[in-house]
């Protein structure tokens, strides 16, 4: 099946126990991201522990290109936070990783008949927002 949603983002809610409130929404990448791992958490390390705010204004002015699919994997996380009732203005990022992915093996034509191979990179990213104003309360 084929999905038309370019930026295909799920959420998971992560709690401790069941006794706990969800204070933290996860947005992962699900499509392979063209980029090498390294590249992308030399932005991910910028990021990583800011608030929501102050994480926007800095991968929209930041020139690297793996901010764009970053900023995009933000943007995602706010919203699933909106859609469980967290407030986005009192998030921060709790924890942001990248992850290697498969190589994408091409062929590239060479003389006499022959190829090389082109490996391109790809990674998995993971952002995590946490609710600063909600501490992890037991639900009575």
């Amino acid at each position: 099946m084929r999905n038309r949603n370019r930026n295909m983002v799920t959420f998971m809610i992560n709690m401790a126990t069941k006794n706990l409130t969800r204070t933290e929404v996860k947005a992962l990448a699900q499509q392979k991201i063209y980029m090498s791992a390294f590249k992308a958490r030399r932005v991910i390390d910028q990021i990583r522990g800011r608030s929501y705010e102050e994480t926007l204004m800095i991968l929209e002015l930041m020139p690297y290109r793996a901010s764009f699919p970053i900023l995009k994997l933000v943007y995602s996380a706010a919203t699933n936070a909106n859609d469980l009732g967290l407030n986005e203005a009192d998030s921060f990022i709790s924890k942001a990783e990248v992850n290697g992915g498969t190589f994408v093996k091409r062929l590239r034509p060479r003389a006499r008949g022959r190829s090389y191979l082109i490996k391109r990179l790809t990674c998995h990213i993971t952002i995590v927002l946490k609710d600063k104003s909600k501490k992890y309360e037991s639900k009575a």
